[in-house]
């Protein structure tokens, strides 16, 4: 597998993202790719997983990851693979969606994660719940924004096949754009060239074009199978299960309402839905931050 990897000076004094960067090397069936990773706060902490989604990398997380290492915890923000700073496969066949599950277990896996609270949006809700669906003793709790997992069961929202063929059919892929387009706030010129930062040109964007496609919408499709398994297996997860949505996300606004029917670990929660858009980390995220912390803080026993 033939990998590019994005020039440092590319991420060179990026807007609110002063974090260390960190690597592992994961292995596929055609050689080894290396990762990177945010990893801030005490290393005895308890562990909180922030999985991002399409066409982003962590910096989407660069406002929730500092309220969160100053509550105590460590804070874990990955860039899948084909994004960020992490190796980009060169081809759009050299992305699946199992590919993509085995990428980031490998990860946890390299770094010994147990106990994680989990926080999902967009293909890192795909990923990180079909890895709960799976493993779910791995986990504490979840939390979801805007995200699901599907199973081809249902109807696709109209907003999420017109991104798909925009994705698949646009010459022009750009990341920065992409965001501000799903957001309902301004994002700054220097933040979208923070997004557009992984791709120096077209040759790097493969992961990013795949990602649509991957998204299995018919019964045929090969992920189906261990999704809807891991669907069903979500259906027992009875510990802490959390979705705060926005109210202007047209790609998959309405997952809260199929995730909270499903986890028994919803029951009783404090659901929401928020000013935000599809990209509501950029919307929200001190607020999301915050809203961890208090779910996430036991109760004050007197």
């Amino acid at each position: 597998m033939y990998a590019l990897r994005t020039p440092d000076e590319r991420f060179a004094n990026l807007p609110d993202y002063p974090f260390e960067p960190h690597w592992v090397t994961v292995d596929s069936e055609d050689g080894t790719l290396r990762m990177h990773y945010v990893d801030e706060g005490p290393r005895d902490g308890a562990v909180v997983v922030l999985l991002h989604g399409e066409p982003t990398w962590s910096y989407l997380y660069r406002t929730m990851i500092p309220p969160l290492v100053d509550a105590g915890y460590r804070v874990l923000a990955p860039d899948l693979i084909g994004f960020g700073k992490s190796d980009k496969p060169a081809k759009i066949t050299d992305y699946t969606y199992q590919r993509h599950v085995d990428w980031v277990v490998a990860w946890m896996d390299s770094l010994g994660l147990k106990d994680v609270t989990l926080f999902g949006q967009d293909w890192g809700s795909f990923i990180g719940l079909r890895i709960a669906g799976e493993q779910p003793g791995r986990f504490a709790r979840i939390m979801i924004s805007d995200g699901f997992l599907p199973t081809a069961i249902g109807r696709m929202p109209l907003g999420f096949k017109a991104w798909r063929t925009f994705a698949v059919r646009t010459p022009v892929f750009p990341a920065g754009w992409i965001v501000q387009a799903g957001t309902v706030t301004k994002v700054s010129r220097e933040a979208r060239a923070a997004y557009d930062a992984p791709f120096p040109s077209r040759a790097y964007q493969a992961g990013a074009r795949a990602f649509p496609r991957l998204v299995p919408t018919e019964a045929d499709d090969v992920a189906v199978p261990a999704n809807r398994a891991a669907w069903e297996e979500l259906g027992r997860f009875d510990k802490p299960f959390l979705a705060v949505f926005g109210t202007r996300d047209p790609v998959l606004g309405n997952g809260d309402k199929w995730l909270i029917r499903q986890v028994p670990g919803a029951k009783g929660q404090p659901h929401d839905r928020i000013r935000g858009g599809h990209f509501i980390q950029e919307d929200a995220g001190p607020e999301l931050a915050r809203r961890m912390i208090d779910w996430m803080s036991p109760p004050v026993v007197e």
